[in-house]
């Protein structure tokens, strides 16, 4: 009975260091693991021992007798990873080797401190491994009121498997070496020298956070936004609460078609009964709930070969939603089935294959419905005072097509923004670094200054990839502590948190933020995960009615600060 990873995978690779004969690839010394769609367990070499399912942080492997029938594609997908061994069983090994922590060399004055700007999965990734040492200090300073980044403001609302990571997260948060200041903004509440005065070095784990614009006539019109803002106004995100989402038309066309888009298309047509048992926002499920829309076109530039989703996300959308092609798309995907090799690229197969056995878009549908479209290159948003239709052509060709819309999202990519005193590339919109280390123009370390996850690399990988990209970055920032690269701080420890409440009285703290976690699961009453807030004031509230708590605890964080 071997184990089976499924869709919720995150690819931390926490479950190939768990697992006694390696039988989970690629591993994060491999090639390809950085950019791998998952991890495939060995269904010959798994031994059914079961310490990847105690190890995956979202819960994402299970035996292969106790999968769900939607997770059933995944026991040959997983097998299919691995090559023909005519009967032969595969060679195993003991453990995977772990990376070996980074060693902190302790000085005389004090533990080495790391102030860590950002709290999404890089930012707790990067905690999580510098925390390995004894003699540092870790706080995370996060604009928003609350942690996680786009665990909790990105993630669907209906993937709850994949939030479970926080669980990890709250661990790591948890430990007397950290600390969290929510609410405060590095750029506007204090700056990056001033974290340095308080710190030997600055990390920033600030994501992505801009779309890609689609740059065409009519893009601005009302009716018109990003897959992402989309998403976060969904997840409560109290940045985008207030999106005008008009749900009033049968049509909603969104351009581009990777994760995101699939993720978007899913929620606005899934039954609002259900996502009234997830943590989806209050306002978001009264929208859908009023919903008009019959039909959401993804439409992609490209053939279905090329299309940018990945694989689980795909069988995981076909297994919940009514997905449908237009008989010319299907077409295409039989032609491109012709001219793929399932030995030289198994994925691709292996996703036509799924898309060639969807429903066609001439039969009636008694549900709302998601079409993929291919081969359409957007041209112009049409209408007058607000976004009525898109018009395309057929790529490659002078081909016209025009397709209404009430609603018109874009979905190209993100990309990162410049950090106020940090060296920026606006074409790769990431902050140019070595191995996470901040480069300035003539490629010289600037001192102190580190970056990790999507601003370091790009927006490529997915939650768990920010783990091996974060511990790169911390091992080059031990290696300049222990070198003498980093000097002491001006401040002592305990100066930190009077300058930050002096800047920021509005700060959030761990407990603060247990209070907004406390109420949000209490709303939920037990019917649902969580009830967002979705205002920064109401957090705020929250938060600063905690009870003080005894003067014997506070003078032991006061020391321990």
């Amino acid at each position: 009975m071997p184990h089976v990873i499924t869709q919720s995978c995150c690819s931390d690779g926490s479950c190939v260091y768990a697992c006694p004969v390696n039988c989970i690839h690629p591993t994060p010394d491999e090639p390809g693991f950085a950019t791998a769609e998952m991890l495939y367990i060995d269904p010959v070499a798994c031994v059914d021992c079961g310490a990847c399912v105690s190890a995956c942080p979202v819960g994402a492997i299970s035996p292969d007798s106790k999968l769900e029938p939607a997770q059933l594609p995944f026991v040959e997908l997983n097998a299919s990873f691995y090559p023909a061994r005519d009967g032969k069983l595969p060679p195993t090994s003991k453990l995977a080797p772990v990376p070996e922590a980074p060693v902190v060399h302790r000085r005389p004055g004090g533990p080495l401190r790391v102030a860590i700007v950002g709290s999404g999965p890089a930012a707790m990734y990067a905690a999580d491994e510098l925390l390995t040492q004894d003699g540092v200090r870790v706080n995370v300073f996060e604009k928003l009121p609350t942690p996680y980044g786009l665990v909790r403001a990105g993630v669907a609302p209906d993937h709850q498997a994949t939030k479970r990571v926080t669980r990890l997260f709250d661990r790591i948060a948890a430990r007397p070496e950290f600390t969290f200041y929510l609410n405060t903004e590095v750029g506007a509440h204090l700056s990056h020298g001033e974290l340095l005065e308080h710190h030997h070095a600055v990390l920033y784990a600030v994501g992505a956070p801009d779309d890609r614009r689609l740059d065409v006539d009519g893009i601005g019109l009302p009716g018109t936004a990003t897959a992402t803002e989309v998403v976060a106004w969904y997840n409560g995100h109290p940045e985008f609460a207030g999106l005008p989402v008009d749900l009033s038309g049968e049509r909603v066309v969104i351009v581009g078609n990777g994760n995101v888009a699939l993720d978007v298309a899913r929620i606005l047509t899934t039954d609002p009964d259900a996502l009234a048992r997830t943590d989806i926002a209050d306002h978001a499920l009264a929208a859908l709930r009023s919903s008009a829309v019959r039909e959401v076109v993804v439409a992609a530039r490209r053939g279905p070969a090329a299309s940018a989703f990945t694989l689980p996300e795909l069988i995981g959308l076909t297994a919940a939603c009514d997905v449908v092609l237009d008989p010319a798309d299907h077409d295409r995907v039989q032609a491109d089935l012709a001219g793929v090799d399932a030995a030289r690229d198994p994925l691709t197969r292996a996703k036509l294959e799924v898309l060639a056995k969807l429903g066609s878009s001439d039969a009636p549908s008694t549900r709302p419905r998601i079409r993929l479209a291919y081969q359409l290159t957007p041209h112009r948003v049409l209408g007058d005072s607000r976004a009525e239709a898109v018009a395309f052509t057929v790529t490659g060709s002078d081909e016209r097509v025009e397709i209404d819309a009430g609603l018109v999202l874009t979905s190209i990519g993100y990309h990162g923004k410049p950090i106020r005193g940090l060296p920026f590339d606006p074409g790769a919109g990431v902050v140019p670094n070595r191995g996470g280390r901040v480069v300035d123009d003539e490629d010289a370390p600037v001192p102190g200054s580190y970056v990790a996850g999507w601003i370091k690399r790009g927006p490529t990988g997915f939650i768990g990839t920010n783990k091996s990209c974060a511990a790169e970055t911390v091992h080059n920032l031990v290696a300049d502590y222990n070198d003498g690269r980093l000097p002491d701080p001006v401040h002592g420890t305990s100066a930190l948190h009077r300058f930050v409440r002096a800047r920021q009285p509005d700060l959030i703290d761990a407990a603060g933020w247990k209070a907004i976690d406390d109420d949000e699961v209490a709303r939920g009453c037990g019917v649902r995960p969580r009830d967002k807030f979705t205002s920064v004031t109401e957090m705020v509230g929250v938060a600063t009615n905690v009870p003080a708590p005894p003067m014997r605890q506070r003078v032991f964080a006061a020391l321990r600060r």
